[in-house]
């Protein structure tokens, strides 16, 4: 159908042009499809690794079912991996897997190693097996800066991880480095700073403030407890730091950037723009819990992509509050398609 489209649409357009076409035509020249249409963007055949489960947790990507195609392996199970890599032959690897909740970190240090860390060694290890050309992106994070050694932080900040997840996902970002320069791999890591969107887990303050805030709307419940309402993060939208992970890939060498707005805003701010989206008073519900406060809390983080912008043309396109409002429109949409009447 869309090579249907296409022929019909050069057709017309050569006619339109009195039978010429030049490489600035070609260069120029639009196909008008319909957003259905455009799942195939940029060309890409998707796969996603999940790890086995007698249930299908899926619901955030339910959308997307009919349009990707799901592969089990483990970034516990080395064999698993290059069994994988063999049957799927990808041009390009995205590994955003770990254990990525912080709290969690503390209680289970070992098993967020394990995944976290020595899992980005054992992809890193299937690929340079199974095949060295392919594109490898590792999902680093701004948690690795931790105790802020200056701000904003860049690509040369020295690292300083406040948590078991901080300090994996350091291993993991070293690791990538390690196997680029040794092995020559194009592997590259995004330090990206806090990204959000409607689906975001519920464990992770944005959207269990954004979802705490619709719950209350709709007297499902009276409060909402929260930690360090004065922590301070660089609040991003995920699809703005998607386009940045591509692009690392599309560059000529592999290198390692920050992508980040350059903002920061506190937890409390976070928490007005949402109550107010819903017309609700904050001061009333939102009850300041000292057992939610980290062991070691990380106060500030703020980001300087500027390298990102010079060499790979990135911004970010949509603000703090913009994101904020989006996710609480969702969350008050979602229970009201749930709830009865």
């Amino acid at each position: 159908m869309l090579v249907s489209q296409i022929a019909k649409a050069a057709a017309d357009y050569h006619a339109q042009n009195d039978g010429f076409l030049t490489a600035a035509d070609l260069a120029g020249f639009e196909v008008p499809v319909e957003d259905s249409i455009r799942i195939d963007y940029r060309g890409y055949e998707v796969h996603g690794m999940v790890r086995r489960s007698s249930t299908e947790p899926f619901d955030r990507i339910t959308h997307l079912l009919d349009r990707i195609t799901l592969q089990q392996a483990d970034l516990l199970d080395q064999e698993s991996l290059v069994r994988l890599i063999r049957e799927v032959r990808p041009h390009e690897i995205y590994n955003l897997a770990s254990q990525s909740f912080v709290p969690s970190s503390w209680e289970q240090a070992v098993l967020t190693a394990e995944f976290t860390a020595v899992g980005v060694t054992r992809l890193l290890e299937a690929v340079r097996l199974v095949d060295p050309g392919i594109r490898f992106y590792q999902a680093s994070t701004s948690e690795m800066f931790g105790t802020a050694q200056e701000v904003p932080q860049h690509e040369q900040t020295p690292f300083y991880p406040r948590s078991p997840y901080g300090v994996a996902k350091l291993y993991g970002h070293w690791i990538t480095v390690n196997y680029r320069e040794s092995y020559g791999l194009f592997a590259c890591s995004g330090i990206l700073f806090n990204h959000e969107s409607p689906r975001r887990g519920k464990e992770f303050v944005s959207r269990k403030i954004t979802d705490g805030v619709a719950r209350i709307t709709y007297g499902l419940a009276a409060e909402l407890k929260l930690g360090n309402l004065e922590a301070r993060r660089d609040w991003g939208y995920a699809g703005d730091y998607v386009k940045a992970m591509w692009l690392m890939l599309q560059q000529e060498s592999p290198d390692d950037y920050v992508i980040a707005t350059g903002e920061t805003h506190s937890v409390r701010e976070l928490v007005q723009i949402a109550f107010a989206r819903a017309g609700l008073d904050w001061r009333e519900h939102v009850v300041e819990d000292p057992e939610l406060t980290r062991p070691a809390e990380v106060n500030l983080l703020q980001g300087d992509a500027s390298k990102a912008k010079r060499v790979l043309g990135w911004e970010p396109e949509v603000g703090f509050r913009e994101v904020i409002e989006m996710m609480m429109d969702a969350d008050v949409e979602r229970y009201a398609e749930v709830l009865p009447g």
